[in-house]
C-alpha cells in the first residue's frame, strides 16, 4: 500500500495549494483550521477563496503556476484539472523533496487526504489508500453516528486530568492507572446526559477524593453538555 497513518503539525507552517476550484477550497479549509500559513496560486478562484483572501486568511496569487513557486513550502496540494500541470508539479515536488497531494491521483501522491470525523480535539481519519474515496465517506458517515459531541467534552476533561496528575502524582504508573480508569469509567455517558453530579463523582472516584472538575480546568465541558 505504501502509506502510513500520520498527523502532521502544520500550525504556522507554509503550505501551498495550486488550483482555485472546489477541490482547492476543500484543501484550504482544513489547513485553516490547523493554523497553517496558506498560499493559493490560481488564475481563477472561487468566490469563497477570494473572500478568504480579502479577509487576509490566505494569500492568493492570481496567476498561472511558475516553476519554482513551491520552493520553501512544507506541503503542496495540486488541485487543478490540468493533467500536464499536475505532472509538472509532481516532478518538481520530487526534485525538491516536498510532500505533495495530487487530486484524484493517489499513485502520484506522497500523502493522501483521508475522510475525517472531528469532535473537538478528536480526529478519526479513514483511508482506503485512494482506492475508493466513496467507501471512505460511507464509513465516516456510519462512524459519525456513534461518535457524539460528548467526545469533545470527554477529551477536555481527560486533558485536564492528565495535566492535574502531572503536577500532583509523581508516579507515572499511578498516573497511567488513574487515567485509564477515568477513560473507562462511563464519563462520556455522563457528559452526554449532562449529569454534572455524576461527572463530579466519577472524577473524584478515579483521581482522588476532593478532586473536582474545576481543579482540572474543564468546567466548560460540563456546562456545554448540561441538559
Amino acid at each position: 500500500m505504501g502509506f502510513i497513518p500520520i498527523f502532521l503539525q502544520v500550525q504556522g507552517k507554509p503550505c501551498l495549494v495550486v488550483g482555485g476550484g472546489e477541490v482547492a477550497l476543500r484543501r484550504v479549509l482544513p489547513l485553516l483550521d490547523a493554523g497553517a500559513s496558506i498560499t493559493v496560486i490560481t488564475s481563477e478562484a472561487t468566490a469563497e477563496l477570494a473572500s478568504l483572501a480579502e479577509s487576509g486568511r490566505i494569500a492568493l496569487m492570481r496567476r498561472a503556476y511558475r516553476r519554482g513557486d513551491m520552493q520553501g513550502y512544507c506541503l503542496v496540494y495540486a488541485a487543478t484539472d490540468d493533467r500536464a500541470l499536475q505532472r509538472r508539479l509532481f516532478e518538481e515536488s520530487r526534485e525538491l523533496n516536498i510532500l505533495i497531494n495530487m487530486a484524484d491521483e493517489p499513485e502520484s501522491c506522497s500523502f493522501i487526504v483521508p475522510s475525517v470525523i472531528r469532535r473537538g480535539q478528536l480526529q478519526v481519519a479513514i483511508s482506503t489508500a485512494g482506492s475508493s474515496p466513496a467507501t471512505a465517506r460511507l464509513l465516516r458517515q456510519r462512524l459519525e453516528r456513534s461518535l457524539g459531541d460528548e467526545f469533545e467534552a470527554l477529551l477536555e476533561v481527560m486533558a485536564g486530568a492528565r495535566r492535574w496528575l502531572k503536577s500532583h502524582e509523581p508516579d507515572s504508573k499511578v498516573r497511567a492507572c488513574k487515567l485509564n480508569a477515568l477513560a473507562a469509567s462511563g464519563l462520556g455517558e455522563a457528559l452526554r446526559e449532562g449529569d454534572a453530579a455524576r461527572v463530579e463523582r466519577i472524577v473524584a472516584l478515579c483521581l482522588g477524593d476532593g478532586v473536582r472538575v474545576t481543579d482540572l480546568g474543564a468546567d466548560s465541558a460540563i456546562s456545554r453538555n448540561r441538559m
